[in-house]
């Protein structure tokens, strides 16, 4: 603790790492920041000096060693999750880790492990359950407003072109993992049941430069799925398409439908006399998430200081991780895959 607070370091300083640093550095009450950690160490005296802390590390090894760091939010390419929250956990430093929670099954089994025999909080950033309106969806669909739940529909739609090193399936479980994540939570969060078969198609249709040293690489993505409870789900998923960030949900029941998302940057429609209309779209996640990412970062301060169970755990990441190693083997072998805790058939 210092001067009585949560200590929080940072593990990676890129965008979403930033929007969870600046958020305690203001407005999480009993925490504050007290070191960065990036490799790339121009990057990480940048965050230090926009957070105004003085401790930064290009090791974040070195962090760990810190007496008033109480806590870190892991940042990093997925590949490197696991690594990192073992020696936190090692360390007694509280994770909060944004997914995808690993690579596999098996590293988030460990990691969940980990936290569990060093006694501390392990929370993954599926940060849409924090969100005001999928909390009031929640509630409505607790409530039978929509009597029984048959399907739930997700998609998620980035505009930007993947980064190169998300080319290569092996190193990134690609778009299911670094778009799609949040899908699969949102499906097992409504459903509030497990995968128990799941089919998908990808194909890439907007990365041309992929396609000779990465066959498997898709932009876009199909998934359907049914649940032990006998429940629905479809998942459609896209990198690079231009347009704006697009993220929806349909809840649809046996008595009505909830649909969940905004596609409008702000509230205003524009129309002239020529008779065109327009409403900008909604242009980033770090826009359309803005008040869930505070939300859940509030929760995670309050679990550790509280003592209660995270309200997103390390199940959801390891289950959510499964059935994104499923979904990349039903598309790479063209098969139905089924799924039981653990296991992929």
């Amino acid at each position: 603790m210092k001067n009585g607070k949560l200590g929080i370091c940072l593990i990676g300083a890129g965008r979403a790492g930033m929007i969870h640093a600046l958020n305690f550095k203001a407005s999480v009450p009993g925490a504050c920041m007290v070191a960065v950690a990036d490799p790339d160490e121009q990057a990480a005296r940048a965050a230090a000096k926009e957070l105004e802390i003085d401790t930064c590390y290009t090791d974040y090894k070195d962090a760990l060693t810190n007496d008033n760091i109480d806590a870190v939010i892991v940042v990093t390419p997925t590949k490197y999750h696991y690594e990192i929250a073992l020696l936190a956990a090692k360390a007694k430093k509280h994770i909060l880790c944004e997914k995808p929670m690993a690579m596999n099954f098996s590293e988030c089994d460990l990691m969940e492990k980990a936290a569990a025999e060093n006694n501390i909080k392990l929370q993954i950033g599926f940060m849409r359950r924090f969100d005001k309106s999928f909390s009031e969806a929640k509630k409505q669909v607790m409530s039978g407003a929509i009597g029984d739940i048959v399907m739930v529909r997700s998609n998620t739609r980035g505009p930007s072109i993947p980064q190169p090193w998300m080319y290569d399936i092996k190193k990134s479980n690609g778009p299911l993992a670094e778009v799609n994540s949040h899908d699969i939570d949102t499906l097992r969060w409504f459903t509030e049941s497990e995968f128990e078969s799941l089919y998908a198609i990808g194909g890439n249709f907007r990365c041309p430069e992929a396609k000779k040293d990465f066959p498997d690489f898709y932009d876009n993505v199909v998934l359907t799925a049914s649940f032990e409870n006998g429940m629905q789900g479809m998942i459609d998923g896209a990198q690079g398409v231009r347009y704006g960030y697009d993220a929806r949900v349909e809840i649809l029941g046996t008595k009505g439908c909830i649909y969940l998302g905004r596609t409008q940057e702000d509230f205003v429609h524009i129309c002239t006399d020529s008779g065109f209309g327009s409403s900008p779209f909604v242009k980033s996640w770090k826009n359309l998430f803005k008040d869930a990412y505070l939300a859940e970062d509030i929760a995670f301060a309050g679990c550790i200081l509280n003592g209660s169970e995270p309200l997103v755990t390390a199940k959801d990441g390891k289950m959510a991780v499964l059935a994104v190693n499923a979904g990349n083997i039903s598309i790479k072998q063209k098969r139905i895959v089924r799924l039981k805790e653990g296991e992929i058939q």
